[in-house]
């Protein structure tokens, strides 16, 4: 890529961002959606005219549990590993971690990392899967929002617990 001008490196001169592995893996969710809309006008699959709202919340629920335990969780450590370091305890079972590395690691990085990044891709699988195989997506998404709202209890429980203790 010519950069004469500096419109790429002007972009952030004082810290490397890699713009590049961002681009990426923007290409790849972009050709993974791109191949799930030709597969169901390959099978003869429609998409739906709208989402119900049931499944809004069911699936929104669910992607916010599950991008959170992909980014966060102490036992998915072990993948985030690679492209991150521990920086400590966030509380309540979640990590903190800084991302090392440059380029595609770094990226990859700060995708594993972020449950708002993560969570587009998230929802996007969540959402092939109820074009795809509705049941099963229903299924998975509904023992992850089951899951949060264990959390929920038990966060409520927490603080009942501190209150009646001081």
């Amino acid at each position: 890529m010519n950069d004469q001008e500096g419109l790429i490196s002007g972009y952030s001169p004082d810290k490397d961002r890699p713009l590049a592995s961002y681009a990426v893996l923007t290409a790849l969710f972009n050709a993974i959606f791109a191949g799930f809309l030709l597969s169901v006008k390959r099978t003869g699959r429609t998409l739906p005219e709208r989402v119900a709202l049931s499944d809004l919340l069911l699936l929104g629920v669910a992607t916010h549990k599950l991008s959170r335990l992909i980014t966060k969780d102490f036992v998915t450590s072990w993948y985030r590993a690679p492209f991150t370091r521990f920086s400590g305890s966030a509380g309540d079972g979640e990590l903190e971690e800084e991302v090392r590395g440059k380029g595609m690691r770094h990226a990859i990085g700060e995708l594993l990392t972020c449950p708002f990044c993560t969570g587009q891709w998230v929802a996007a699988f969540f959402g092939y899967g109820l074009v795809l195989t509705p049941r099963a997506t229903r299924f998975v998404a509904g023992v992850f929002t089951m899951l949060t709202l264990s959390d929920f209890l038990h966060y409520a429980r927490s603080v009942s617990k501190k209150e009646a203790e001081g």
